[in-house]
């Protein structure tokens, strides 16, 4: 295994590989993940980007990227992975182009693919073994069309289809683990607001061959209504209180990155973020906050037995 590159803050690089100026909305978490893991990555990268709130980083015919990138429907973007990556195979083959002009394919989806209408595909990539990294920014909903329930949100936020006194009803999928589940190469979540962590996660995919899969909660200022001035405050909250476990999994074992010594009650996260206020406002929700910290807790507890 490689040793990291980044043991300290002052290890990430300095400059970054993606243009400014992109249409995305001001304290995008996604975007903020994004332009990490693209210098680490680094400029010898095509991005195939499914349908969702990235889609805005091209206005064509121009794109922030200083390498490729491609646009593919919402379900259909590791399909598009494995044709990139086989034409490149051939061509490195057939010696039309040399090994050192290799690039390295990266699937950019939000949640509503990785965790929905895309899953199939993905099943499918790693099952055949391809050799490719996928980043889902997960917002926890449909953040591109107005921010509808997914997979991925949350018990009790409310989104503009979960209008209720209670929020959304359900609970979010575990992608981690259903992804785990097919024995891929690497599979991690990250944040954009612990960049160390992110930095060495990223580092670590790059330098393995198969399918790395990669999900980063991606804090989105108009969907969960919060101040973008507050989008490294609300990631940072996200880890501590351990709504969102840092963790790896690599030959079968599950490594957690970064355990909470001490974690603040969920309040301190659900708070700030406009779609929970209902849980505070006008009258505080005792069971229901209850229940979202009986939930957290059990999962810690399940990882310190």
């Amino acid at each position: 295994m490689t040793e990291t590159a980044f043991k300290h803050m002052r290890d990430l690089p300095s400059t970054h590989l993606l243009g400014t100026g992109t249409p995305m909305c001001a304290g995008c978490g996604g975007l903020q993940a994004i332009h990490q893991i693209y210098d680490v990555l680094g400029k010898n990268t095509v991005f195939v980007n499914a349908a969702g709130c990235m889609t805005l980083l091209s206005v064509y015919p121009f794109t922030p990227f200083r390498g490729s990138w491609l646009y593919t429907a919402m379900a259909s973007a590791p399909a598009g992975a494995q044709g990139i990556r086989d034409a490149l195979d051939i061509l490195i083959e057939q010696k039309r182009i040399d090994k050192n002009e290799d690039l390295q394919v990266v699937v950019l989806t939000g949640d509503g693919s990785a965790y929905g209408m895309g899953l199939s595909a993905t099943s499918s990539a790693m099952e055949r073994k391809l050799d490719f990294i996928y980043l889902c920014y997960d917002n926890e909903g449909y953040g591109n069309t107005g921010q509808q329930y997914s997979d991925a949100t949350p018990h009790a936020a409310k989104t503009s289809t979960s209008t209720g006194p209670g929020g959304y009803p359900g609970f979010k999928k575990d992608l981690f683990s259903i992804w785990a589940a097919h024995k891929p190469a690497y599979v991690a979540t990250v944040i954009g607001a612990e960049s160390l962590d992110l930095a060495r996660k990223i580092q670590k995919a790059r330098d393995i061959e198969g399918p790395c899969m990669i999900i980063s909660l991606s804090p989105c200022p108009t969907g969960w209504d919060f101040d973008p001035s507050l989008t490294a405050k609300v990631g940072k909250l996200a880890v501590r209180t351990g709504i969102w476990p840092l963790k790896e999994y690599e030959n079968g074992i599950i490594t957690h990155t970064k355990k909470p010594a001490k974690r603040p009650p969920v309040d301190a996260y659900l708070k700030l973020q406009g779609r929970f206020k209902h849980l505070f406002e006008p009258k505080r929700d005792e069971k229901m906050l209850a229940d979202i910290q009986t939930h957290v807790d059990a999962y810690w507890a399940e990882v310190e037995s």
